[in-house]
């Protein structure tokens, strides 16, 4: 690989925890839905190693805690997954800072998948979007999290697990979430690298500090760690905020579903089984599809699925005039994206036409 395919070759994550959302240190992508996309490219082929892949998957019982105050479960073929990325610096993700002892949820997306499995809409929810938490079980302990006023959107997952950002988000959207999704950065940088990297083509240069990624315009093959540069750049694009790294995420995601259905899995069974390696290391789950039967079951019904059929938005937002630094749902827009999940249509685009959040200009960065 060139120098300029390669980037700057180090990318690490520098500094502690900041309140300020402008400086502080992303983490995380959530490429959950890369790994079930990932995974669906294995489909069925992963039963032969069954019994090894079990023993990497790690589950919640997010039913158990939520209960039964929870919208209805509408029984149609449809499927609405919560995918989810922490900012945990524990273990192997130590480098990209300090452990704090929390994490928060930095990428956050509903994705719809229409009950013929046709096509999908993913809805991105921006981490510092200020809305009304409810109160909600602590997965460390039998006590209940209160209810806040104006909270940001990531500390549901930080107060009280995947349970609260799972309740958060039915709280939010009126839907039930079937299923939850969670990937650390070390099992996406991973997954990029048993796919043999992802091309994203650079219309403008990205010199970015805080991710450490610095990119000619062109065509580059990402490895893993360069990848992860990428989606948690945000200095290049747009006004530098969350926004317009949410939408170079999207960008990435589809760019990575499409590398994954082309590095013919089903014609090598090392390649196959080395990506449910790092998949199913990768990933926590909700205990529905705690195993890997249950896991590729759900993914085989994803086959038809590919980045054409996939349709991106952001939440609709405005920014909060009593701080720059947050956003507020707009709420009637935000109505029209819900109803169109639960009702099973695609988002109407006049939903997002008005939301600070489709003009994060990450067109003008990638292609």
């Amino acid at each position: 690989m060139s120098e300029q395919s390669r980037g700057t070759g180090r990318i690490r994550g520098t500094g502690s925890r900041r309140r300020k959302p402008t400086r502080r240190r992303r983490a995380k992508v959530v490429a959950a839905w890369t790994v079930a996309g990932v995974v669906v490219v294995g489909g069925a082929g992963l039963g032969y190693a069954y019994m090894a892949l079990d023993g990497n998957l790690s589950s919640v019982d997010i039913d158990a805690k939520l209960g039964t105050d929870r919208p209805d479960d509408v029984d149609d073929g449809s499927q609405d997954i919560l995918v989810l990325g922490s900012d945990s610096r524990s273990g192997d993700n130590g480098k990209y800072g300090q452990d704090e002892g929390a994490a928060r949820s930095d990428t956050a997306m509903v994705v719809h998948v229409d009950k013929g499995h046709k096509s999908a809409s993913v809805v991105s929810i921006p981490r510092d979007t200020l809305i009304e938490r409810p109160a909600c079980a602590s997965d460390t302990t039998d006590e209940t999290v209160p209810a806040e006023h104006r909270a940001m959107f990531n500390t549901a997952y930080e107060v009280g697990g995947p349970a609260c950002a799972v309740k958060t988000v039915e709280s939010m959207s009126g839907i039930r979430m079937d299923h939850y999704l969670e990937v650390d950065f070390t099992g996406f940088k991973k997954l990029i690298d048993e796919l043999g990297g992802v091309e994203i083509t650079t219309k403008t240069a990205i010199d970015d500090s805080k991710s450490h990624l610095d990119l000619e315009p062109g065509t580059h093959t990402l490895n893993g760690e360069e990848s992860l540069g990428l989606v948690r750049t945000r200095k290049s694009v747009g006004d530098g905020s969350d926004l317009g790294r949410i939408q170079l995420q999207q960008a990435f995601i589809k760019a990575l579903m499409d590398q994954a259905k082309s590095v013919g899995v089903f014609s090598s069974p090392k390649k196959l089984y080395g990506l449910a390696d790092a998949a199913t290391k990768a990933v926590t789950t909700d205990s529905g599809l705690g195993s890997v039967k249950k896991l590729t079951g759900f993914a085989g019904g994803l086959k038809g699925l590919g980045a054409d059929n996939v349709h991106m938005v952001t939440l609709p937002v405005e920014y909060d005039p009593a701080d720059p630094n947050r956003v507020l749902p707009q709420e009637k827009a935000g109505r029209q994206v819900w109803a169109a999940l639960k009702n099973d249509r695609p988002i109407p685009a006049s939903a997002t036409e008005k939301s600070a959040g489709d003009k994060g200009d990450a067109d003008k960065v990638v292609e």
